[in-house]
């Protein structure tokens, strides 16, 4: 084989990668940008803005209603518009009250209950033991002795249930929509979520002077990692992406980090690894599935 052939066929393998890599920062990095639209409109505003702004990018782009199957499984898309909405309000809401790497670590909850629920190896009882010392170490000692805020962790547990009737749910009108799904969920969540946001923060909302973060929040959060994700599930195994959006919660720590100043307890970081091994472990070692464009983070 020759060398330009050798080097076309690690491209091949190392882009797609790069790409999930790249999205799943990219996710985190919206989130950690969100978190300073709060002192204007809280999380629901945030969460509102960035849902609608996600919306009209996506809607413009994908333009879901080309396509339109013959009898589409309504009930699961609204149901999916419904999670997402749900997982990426309560995950804001968590992260007003919680270190951003400790609030993906709980909400990753969710994904992980789906992949042990949908298996029943026995290795998927070590994959539970350890996210549940991963949930000690985040939570045990925080709410004690960190002042970890309890109403926080509820959110970030709501956020964990939204995310997987998400997958659950998406799983059913992903078949149908294909790749209109991501755009139409967003869409839904965005008429779920306006009145939420609108009773929270009002007038506020339009405010010229927060439309740029909020696009840019939406951007980054929707269009960067869609894009990259979209170029990068049919060119991998959905175990290898499963297994790279495990590392999640460590770019949530990270960049909560480095853009909010947030720093976690030696406990808590031995946590968000703990939860990120049980991930990565029931993601590698549940049977094989086809990638579907709904098991995307929506956060």
């Amino acid at each position: 084989m020759q060398r330009g052939e050798i080097r076309g066929n690690a491209l091949h393998v190392l882009l797609p990668v790069v790409a999930i890599i790249g999205a799943t920062a990219a996710f985190q990095v919206g989130a950690a940008l969100a978190k300073s639209l709060f002192p204007a409109v809280g999380p629901q505003g945030a969460a509102t803005l960035r849902i609608v702004l996600g919306a009209a990018l996506l809607l413009l782009v994908t333009r879901p209603w080309r396509g339109w199957p013959a009898k589409p499984p309504l009930a699961s898309m609204v149901g999916l518009g419904l999670a997402t909405a749900g997982a990426i309000l309560f995950f804001y809401l968590a992260i007003g009250r919680l270190p951003q790497g400790v609030a993906i670590a709980l909400q990753f909850l969710g994904p992980l209950g789906v992949a042990i629920a949908g298996s029943r190896r026995p290795s998927d009882l070590i994959w539970t033991a350890l996210a549940a010392a991963g949930v000690w170490g985040l939570v045990g000692q925080g709410l004690g002795k960190q002042g970890l805020d309890p109403l926080g962790v509820v959110w970030a547990l709501c956020a964990a249930a939204s995310w997987a009737a998400y997958i659950v749910w998406g799983q059913t009108a992903s078949r149908a929509f294909k790749s209109a799904t991501p755009a139409l969920a967003v869409g839904i969540a965005a008429l779920a979520i306006t009145p939420v946001g609108v009773h929270h923060a009002g007038a506020a909302l339009l405010d010229p002077a927060l439309i740029p973060l909020a696009l840019v929040v939406a951007v980054i959060s929707t269009a960067v990692p869609f894009s990259l994700e979209m170029y990068a599930l049919p060119r991998m195994p959905a175990r290898t992406f499963a297994v790279l959006t495990s590392l999640e919660p460590a770019f949530g720590a990270l960049f909560g980090l480095v853009i909010l100043h947030e720093t976690l307890a030696p406990a808590q970081i031995a946590g968000v690894a703990a939860v990120i091994a049980a991930a990565a472990g029931a993601a590698w070692s549940s049977q094989a599935r086809p990638a579907a464009i709904t098991d995307l983070p929506p956060d």
